[in-house]
């Protein structure tokens, strides 16, 4: 018997600590939004619902946050890791984020506003370029050892050639969504970069088709981690307009056309075009005078 209901660790995990609260956010019924509900609202549209009161994240939905707060078990590893993580936040010296400020610019600006002890010093992966010690290569901030051949395998793909296709490090999948995404995938004829983990279906162990395998072997790379860094589907797609969507109910033809229309048309031109400005904004963050520069000058200055 669980001590609270589902609902009610959707709002835990978004409310703020006590030193950093909003008076829209001092009840987990905030809104009217977490009613008494169970599993169910997982397939229900529930997970459609818009959370409003959340400062800077305009339209965000309940499925847009991640995946790992749909439980009803209240010992949750992840959830719990995350409370506690946030809880943690006002006795903090200081708040270190790996990303920079013109990605994501509005949150930042409200984080801020609650805790002025923020620094951005992202994307760590570029500026580490900037340290000449080989002690840093074994550094890394996945949740899996990374399969570093994948590099290798793109070296020798064309630019712009290769969908990249990553489920993320704790989200689930049942056989049957596995196969439709495999097989829309190979029905697509595109070269690919597949990160299945072997956990990734639920309660098995992830087996593709053999015949998916035959079929794709001369334009697809499959392996269980790489190296990458996780980010949110909302942010992706929306906010930075580098990725699309799909739902839940996985059908091959629509992953075929998703795919399509990613690498040939014209939703894809787009993309790729605010790929290289995210890229080149990273880069300048890390250059000498950049924020993300300058800000770990202040960091390594003010608190450590």
């Amino acid at each position: 018997m669980l001590s609270r209901p589902f609902s009610t660790y959707f709002a835990t995990w978004l409310r703020p600590p006590p030193s950093l609260d909003y008076s829209l956010l001092s009840s987990p019924s905030a809104g009217g939004i977490f009613e008494n509900r169970d599993m169910s609202q997982v397939t229900n549209g529930y997970l459609e619902t818009i959370i409003d009161w959340v400062p800077a994240m305009k339209n965000i939905r309940l499925r847009d946050f991640p995946s790992f707060i749909r439980t009803t078990n209240a010992e949750d590893f992840m959830v719990n890791f995350a409370l506690k993580e946030v809880e943690a936040i006002p006795r903090a010296k200081a708040l270190i984020l790996n990303t920079f400020d013109a990605l994501e610019q509005d949150v930042l600006d409200a984080l801020f506003a609650m805790f002025p002890r923020i620094y951005t010093v992202g994307p760590l992966q570029l500026m580490m370029n900037y340290i000449n010690d080989n002690r840093l290569n074994s550094m890394s901030s996945s949740l899996w050892k990374e399969d570093s051949d994948c590099i290798k395998w793109l070296d020798d793909k064309d630019p712009k050639s290769v969908v990249y296709v990553n489920f993320g490090s704790v989200t689930v999948v049942t056989a049957q969504q596995l196969t439709e995404f495999a097989w829309g995938l190979a029905n697509s004829k595109k070269s690919f970069l597949w990160i299945v983990r072997p956990d990734i279906v639920e309660g098995e162990s992830a087996m593709l088709p053999p015949e998916f395998v035959e079929d794709t072997k001369d334009r697809s790379k499959l392996i269980s981690w790489c190296p990458q860094e996780q980010t949110n589907c909302r942010f992706s797609c929306v906010d930075w307009e580098i990725g699309m969507e799909i739902d839940n109910d996985v059908k091959r033809d629509d992953v075929e056309l998703m795919v399509k229309e990613m690498m040939d048309g014209e939703k894809g031109k787009k993309m790729k075009e605010k790929a290289t400005e995210w890229k080149r904004k990273a880069e300048e963050a890390v250059e000498l005078g950049g924020s993300s520069y300058l800000n770990l000058n202040k960091l390594i200055n003010e608190v450590l």
